[in-house]
């Protein structure tokens, strides 16, 4: 299908919906942008850019862009809570020296993708807020919160979790608590802090630091597993006298960057099931519309950049946009699922207590000490994954 003038409105300015309208705007298409926010901003904190997100960036030019903005990571260590312990490090620069991994916060992103796409000719439209959308045997039609109906001939639904594009094609289905919540801050750095992500791991309760803007700052996240529910969504503020008491138990070092969060962001984490439908009667979603996934395996971000680039190149491929959307889906649905399958799967085994986690410790350590490439050579499926080869 010819892209050349093709109309195609893309809902939502995040990660998913700019890669979208960057990729598809340079192969000829007349791409609007609808945000709801009153300007194309992420607030938030740090993001981890791993090879295969960092290929989709480098196959829309934007490879110095992405060295400017983020810092490359040199290894990944999980380490004892109370103590700070190692208890297995990845040394990445020697067992991926091509596939470097960044740190990015999330605000550099979104500015560098939406300075993309207003070079490639993307029209943003601020302040839209899509309370429902509309689809049948006409062209989809879109119900603003202002009371305006909008009516446009293809829509790429990129509006994250609770998106109203998903809840077309496939109704409302309620997501499950998972018991965990986490919180995200970020701290100004001190001058020796290491460029790497550290996962520091206890009963019940995870917490993962690495750097961001070269070191200037410290991203923390911190989940703990809880009975109590609390609200899913980016922007809930908490007490951070309630993160540091739940983290009382970990090292000095760790409680030393607790004590220095003023003002955290709490979410309650979730379970959406990928959606069973990601196209019909005109419209498709792509990233957390289409596959929420929790946050153990910092693929949120990564998925959303490879939905971008294969959705452009389905719909370039094919005689029409039913056909492309469905090739899409084929291409993603598989792929996306066992991502999400490996992140539920990491959430348990950071807060293991008693036997079992002396047990998983005692094998990580010597794994690393026989065998240190095995523990990453794990994900090859995932990192070593490049979309925009030819073939994918």
């Amino acid at each position: 299908m010819s892209l050349i003038g093709r109309k195609i409105t893309v809902l939502g300015g995040g990660v998913a919906g700019l890669t979208v309208a960057v990729a598809l705007a340079r192969r000829g298409a007349a791409v609007t942008v609808l945000e709801q926010a009153e300007a194309i901003r992420e607030v938030g904190a740090g993001l981890q850019i791993s090879p295969n997100g960092a290929a989709v960036l480098r196959g829309l030019g934007l490879a110095e862009e992405l060295e400017r903005i983020g810092q490359r990571s040199a290894g990944v260590s999980l380490r004892n809570g109370s103590d700070g312990a190692r208890v297995l490090r990845l040394d990445l620069t020697r067992l991926r020296p091509d596939q470097p991994y960044y740190f990015v916060h999330r605000a550099d992103l979104i500015e560098i993708l939406a300075e993309a796409a207003r070079s490639a000719g993307v029209q943003v439209r601020l302040l839209q807020k899509i309370e429902r959308v509309s689809l049948g045997d006409h062209p989809p039609h879109l119900s603003t919160a202002q009371g305006a109906l909008l009516e446009v001939p293809l829509l790429i639904g990129a509006d994250g979790l609770h998106s109203v594009v998903r809840a077309a094609l496939n109704g409302k289905i309620a997501p499950f608590f998972t018991h965990q919540v986490a919180w995200r801050a970020t701290i100004p750095a001190g001058p020796n802090i290491r460029p790497e992500a550290e996962v520091f791991m206890g009963p019940g309760r995870h917490l993962v630091t690495y750097p961001l803007r070269g070191g200037a700052l410290r991203n923390i996240v911190a989940v703990e597993e809880r009975h109590r529910w609390a609200e899913e969504g980016w922007n809930l503020h908490d007490d951070p006298i309630a993160l540091r008491f739940a983290f009382k138990g970990f090292s000095r070092e760790v409680r030393s960057w607790l004590d220095q969060v003023e003002d955290p962001y709490l979410w309650g984490l979730f379970r959406h099931p990928v959606a069973p439908r990601w196209h019909g009667n005109g419209a498709v979603i792509l990233g957390d519309a289409a596959h929420p996934t929790l946050p153990f395996l910092a693929q949120g971000a990564n998925m959303a950049l490879e939905d971008g680039w294969v959705l452009a190149e389905s719909l370039a491929g094919h005689d029409s946009a039913e056909a492309g959307f469905a090739a899409f889906q084929l291409a993603r649905e598989a792929r996306v699922k066992r991502a999400v399958e490996a992140a539920n799967r990491n959430a348990k085994a950071y807060h293991l207590s008693g036997v079992p986690r002396a047990v998983a410790h005692l094998g990580l350590r010597l794994g690393a000490r026989f065998a240190p490439s095995v523990p990453l050579s794990r994900f090859d499926w995932l990192y070593g994954h490049d979309v925009t080869a030819a073939g994918v």
